[in-house]
């Protein structure tokens, strides 16, 4: 009898242990929702409410802490909503990669400069961008733990390149790859432990010692593709679909290191 009795306690505690697994594993999910609400996130120290969007790679069952899922941050050029480049995410998670794409301009917020010096005049802009980056990656890693924050791809559009061009700047070590769809203003870095893919579109010009010389994308291993007959606002998920494509093929072939195009 008593045997009997230990064993329905031995059961009863393995089911309140199984019950508690759950609980835990809810509470874990329902944290990472909620802190993500609304799609935005909440930086006290600046009182800015940024708006974000997550997308998970495709067999994120893979992602796991011994072996972390690469991370991607994304970010909107101005004007331009954050949602309208799953063209990108989707592709970027087909690859592996988490993707965060960052809405950088709130209601409140100056509108960019268009007058004077626009390096100078738009740096506070870029300088706040970079901020917000800084801040998301500092913010999501503990609570996506199974992904890899501390050699990220940052990835733009216009002025959203130029944000990430300006934070890779900024000397942090978590930066391993910066690529831009056609930014004009802040130089690349030249530096041998950050890879650089730019993908340009023939309509506008980008501002002097942007773009790496021959010699220096040769020095430093930067690759820069220009796509013939592409326009600077198509680069969105509202661009035509040859466009689209051919810079997703751009990307497969430098993340996947099958070499860098001269031109497409």
């Amino acid at each position: 009898m008593q045997t009997v009795v230990q064993s329905r306690v031995a059961k009863n505690q393995i089911v309140k242990d199984y019950n508690l697994k759950l609980l835990t594993l809810f509470a874990s999910l329902l944290f990472s929702i909620f802190s993500l609400a609304d799609d935005e996130i909440y930086d006290e120290s600046r009182d800015r409410h940024i708006p974000i969007d997550v997308s998970h790679p495709i067999e994120s069952e893979h992602c796991n802490e011994a072996q972390k899922c690469p991370v991607a941050l994304l970010s909107a050029g101005y004007g331009i909503s954050h949602t309208n480049y799953t063209f990108l995410s989707k592709h970027l998670n087909q690859l592996g990669y988490m993707v965060v794409a960052i809405g950088h301009e709130l209601e409140n917020d100056p509108p960019l400069s268009v007058s004077g010096n626009l390096y100078e005049t738009r740096s506070e802009n870029w300088i706040r961008g970079a901020e917000t980056l800084d801040f998301i990656k500092h913010s999501l890693a503990p609570t996506y733990q199974n992904y890899n924050f501390n050699d990220l791809l940052l990835i733009g559009h216009s002025n959203g390149g130029d944000i990430s061009s300006w934070l890779a700047n900024a000397g942090k070590d978590y930066i391993d790859t910066v690529i831009t769809l056609d930014h004009r203003r802040v130089p690349f870095p030249r530096s041998e432990d950050i890879k650089v893919l730019s993908i340009r579109g023939t309509d506008y010009p980008a501002d002097e010692g942007v773009l790496p010389s021959p010699e220096e994308a040769r020095e430093y291993s930067m690759c820069i593709t220009e796509i013939q007959k592409s326009r600077h606002n198509d680069m969105t998920d509202y661009g035509p679909e040859w466009l689209k494509d051919e810079i997703t093929n751009v990307i497969d072939d430098f993340l996947n290191g099958s070499g860098c195009r001269v031109d497409s």
